[in-house]
């Protein structure tokens, strides 16, 4: 380990800690809205056809938002970034209480667009990370990142819990309301941030050569790292957000489906405490294709059964290959971009995940209530082997340079 990172200076570890803590906070709202989009949304909704469309539309939006919210942190920074996205967060919850007060599903929809255009910005927690740590520790600071969002997985559920009946008789209105304020408590650490904007990742230097997004998408490593990333969350999202919706459906309770959210998401972040130091030791590639076998093994479970039993194994093996497939993909992105190119290409690159996800999401909602859940699992495996086809063309590709 570089003595850098052996004898941090205060700014690098107060840095460091605050988006740490930061991340955790606003992260906190993310397994409560993959609860409360269906639930809330087959409340209000126009028809069952429509259950899934907050958690559509909350995708969609993350879709639309994630290079305008990379191109301005680019220019304004991380921090004026971040506070931006916690101010929609905060905004999307008050209109979830005021779309549950008065029944009107359109503006639920709304809510949850504004949260998934928070939820995309806050997805650049992972690169702000990687930028104020020594580049040996890069891909240890992407992991530990993502690990924090282990607080969410653990507080999130416990929240909704707790929340959703506050506002009684009206249901799931106080979650909204915990929302928001969670996203002004979020906004604390974000506002101690001591970042040198000068040496913002977007950034060129001077001697830098500027080249095109399609010319950086084309290079086979910058390609895998964005397809792998994109499958490996949409696969995610096609299971997940279908899962409430499919377990009361099987006769089982909201908190029963909140407490499998809850592994899910724990599943999803615990293992990043030690995913940096995998791909470390054996490398990006390797990780990615351990992840996208246990996207496989998560298809088939959920497959072979709709116990209990199986609910909570196929959510928690999606949960393992998210991480393994979504960290590895995004540590093989970082280590092939220049300074200059990043703010660009990780925008164009969480643009296309959520585009992903957008697709999975109003096709999951439609699997789900025109054929089954079964449908929805089978519909993986095809995913996963493009995925599988993208690191197949990559090592080819390096060896024949080889």
């Amino acid at each position: 380990m570089s003595d850098s990172m052996n004898r941090p200076d205060q700014t690098q570890r107060l840095n460091f800690s605050l988006i740490l803590l930061g991340n955790a906070v606003l992260g906190t709202p993310m397994p409560m809205l993959i609860i409360l989009g269906g639930l809330a949304g087959a409340m209000l909704a126009p028809a069952s056809e429509f259950a899934i469309l907050p958690v559509s539309v909350q995708m969609m939006a993350g879709m639309l938002t994630a290079a305008p919210m990379s191109v301005f942190m680019g220019k304004y920074g991380r921090k004026l970034g971040f506070l931006l996205g916690a101010t929609v967060a905060a905004s999307g919850g008050a209109l979830g209480v005021y779309s549950l007060f008065y029944e009107n599903f359109y503006t639920l929809c709304l809510a949850h667009a504004a949260m998934g255009s928070a939820l995309v910005c806050f997805g650049y927690f992972r690169f702000a990370a990687a930028e104020v740590v020594s580049e040996s520790w890069r891909p240890k600071a992407i992991s530990f990142t993502l690990g924090s969002g282990l607080v969410a997985a653990l507080v999130g559920p416990e929240v909704f819990i707790y929340s959703k009946d506050f506002f009684s008789p009206i249901p799931f209105a106080g979650a909204y309301g915990a929302i928001t304020v969670l996203s002004v408590i979020g906004s604390l650490p974000i506002l101690a941030l001591r970042l040198r904007e000068t040496n913002r990742s977007g950034q060129l230097n001077g001697d830098e050569k500027v080249t095109s997004v399609g010319e950086i998408v084309r290079r086979p490593a910058v390609f895998t790292a964005i397809l792998c990333a994109a499958i490996s969350f949409g696969v995610m999202v096609l299971l997940m957000a279908p899962t409430p919706l499919a377990m009361v459906g099987c006769g089982f309770t909201d908190v029963q489906a909140g407490d499998v959210i809850r592994w899910h998401v724990i599943a999803m972040f615990a293992p990043s405490f030690f995913t940096g130091s995998l791909i470390s030791r054996f490398g990006s590639g390797k990780i990615i294709s351990c992840g996208l076998l246990m996207l496989c093994l998560s298809s088939a479970i959920a497959i072979a059964g709709i116990e209990l039993t199986n609910f909570y194994l196929s959510l928690i093996l999606l949960g393992l290959g998210w991480n393994f497939g979504f960290i590895g993909a995004t540590n093989m992105l970082n280590e092939n971009l220049s300074a200059g190119e990043r703010s660009v290409v990780q925008g164009a690159n969480d643009t296309l995940i959520a585009l992903v996800s957008t697709l999975a999401s109003f096709g999951s909602g439609i699997l789900i209530s025109s054929f089954s859940w079964t449908a929805v699992a089978v519909t993986v495996l095809p995913l996963v082997l493009i995925a599988f086809a993208g690191l197949i063309f990559l090592r080819q590709r390096v060896r024949s340079i080889a």
